[in-house]
């Protein structure tokens, strides 16, 4: 793990270790996705099932989970975990309702403009699969697209190794009214809902995490549908000064860095015995975890402590890494948060951990990650809203703006477009005349 230390190795050696740059798409992937696509778009479901055995499960012989399969899988769900499930979802309800907008108009001397805000029609979530399991993925993508009131939400996964999807994944998909659930993994899981085939129908929008493949296919298809985010390795940023307890903070790194090899756990802090304190504790921590070696190659390759001179300059570097999580674990974190410009979610003083925002607090944890909090922002209703601008005139608002549109419009060198209003004028002139019986109107 890479330790820094600002007044020893300057600030641009700190930027440089808190910065991650954007995955790159390897050729070898791009190709073989390309060819997924062009198989799904090709053979349709054909494709899907044989790409299916192919990966996920040589038994696969259907793509969509009847019904009578989603109350059976319902039952082998333990207690503990429906009940958790449950709990999660009216969170993450609670917490995406207040975003809904409504229609808006404004008037003024006559013209009328406004937005209509509709909801997608239907929405494809991508559900990561095989022999992991991540439920949590189905309540965080789907819940806000249901409170936005997207129409038909469909779900895609790859099946485990027996040909099976587990009862978790489709109990939440019951809570979250899904339509479908396909049994359908990687690339070509985007490429069907993207697409459509005879089984899978095209969607509006696609959302969820996958690996490389999977944001490949995103990066690819975008355009034909939309997508939320092109997502990458997991990632959390820990701001602290000296008052902080060194376990939660090695605790939360820990958490993102057993994820998966690529990710990363940053700690930005002023308070150098801090530092020192963490780093110990990351080694006892790990000592207990199943997951040790992941975390610890994670924390290897892409793990740092950067020494700041100031709670103030750690939030510069903080910003400028903009992490999916970012935890302040200070004395004043509201006073903190008002210094955040970019980020995924904020998790705020000593007893929130980064567990919580996973699972229960509320806000969806499909989060920009790679630096992309810049100018993309977590999965909420408006993720699964359109707007439609919209806007009227009446004649004496044509004839007040009549001048700037014609001008304008021959300045770029559209005539037509000096052409439409200047029959309106006409047509209005006319009809004053006829009015007037032939009398030019006072003032005109």
């Amino acid at each position: 793990m890479r330790w820094i230390e600002v007044i020893r190795d300057g600030f641009d050696a700190a930027l440089s270790a808190v910065q991650r740059l954007p995955m790159e798409s390897d050729p070898a992937v791009a190709d073989r996705v390309a060819a997924i696509i062009a198989d799904v778009r090709n053979r349709g479901d054909d494709a899907l099932l044989d790409l299916g055995r192919q990966y996920d499960s040589a038994t696969l012989s259907s793509l969509e989970i009847p019904r009578s399969e989603w109350r059976a899988a319902h039952e082998a769900v333990p207690e503990a975990l429906r009940l958790a499930l449950d709990r999660m979802a009216a969170a993450i309800r609670r917490f995406h309702e207040p975003q809904r907008r409504t229609d808006w108009s404004i008037c003024h001397d006559g013209r009328r403009m406004g937005q209509l805000r509709r909801p997608l029609e239907r929405v494809g979530i991508y559900v990561p699969g095989g022999q992991a399991l991540y439920p949590s993925t189905v309540l965080m993508c789907g819940i806000p697209a249901a409170v936005a009131g997207v129409s038909e939400i469909i779900l895609c996964t790859p099946s485990m190794s027996d040909g099976s999807v587990h009862g978790s994944i489709l109990y939440a998909a019951n809570l979250i009214g899904a339509r479908s659930v396909y049994r359908v993994g990687g690339a070509q899981a985007i490429a069907a809902m993207a697409l459509g085939t005879e089984s899978v129908p095209r969607v509006d929008k696609i959302v969820g995490p996958g690996n490389v493949y999977v944001c490949e296919a995103k990066r690819r298809l975008w355009g034909a549908v939309d997508m939320d985010m092109v997502a990458g390795p997991s990632e959390v940023c820990i701001v602290a000064d000296g008052a902080a307890d060194e376990g939660f903070i090695a605790a939360d790194m820990i958490t993102q860095a057993e994820h998966d090899a690529d990710c990363a756990a940053l700690l930005i802090t002023p308070d150098g015995a801090l530092a020192e304190r963490v780093k110990g504790s990351l080694e006892a921590q790990l000592a207990t975890l199943p997951r040790a070696a992941t975390a610890r190659t994670a924390l290897d390759r892409h793990g740092a402590i950067v020494i700041t001179r100031s709670l103030d300059e750690a939030m510069v570097l903080a910003n400028a890494c903009a992490p999916e999580h970012l935890s302040l674990m200070v004395s004043e974190p509201y006073t903190t948060l008002g210094q955040v410009r970019n980020a995924g979610a904020v998790m705020m003083g000593r007893w929130t951990p980064q567990t919580a925002g996973d699972y229960i607090a509320g806000p969806s944890h499909t989060l920009p990650t790679g630096g992309s909090a810049r100018f993309w922002s977590p999965i909420m209703v408006d993720s699964f809203m359109k707007t439609t601008n919209y806007m009227m005139f009446d004649a004496a608002a044509l004839l007040e703006d009549a001048d700037v549109m014609r001008t304008m419009a021959r300045a770029e060198g559209l005539s037509g477009h000096a052409s439409a209003v200047d029959v309106r004028v006409n047509t209005v002139r006319s009809d004053r005349c006829a009015d007037t019986g032939g009398r030019k109107e006072h003032g005109r």
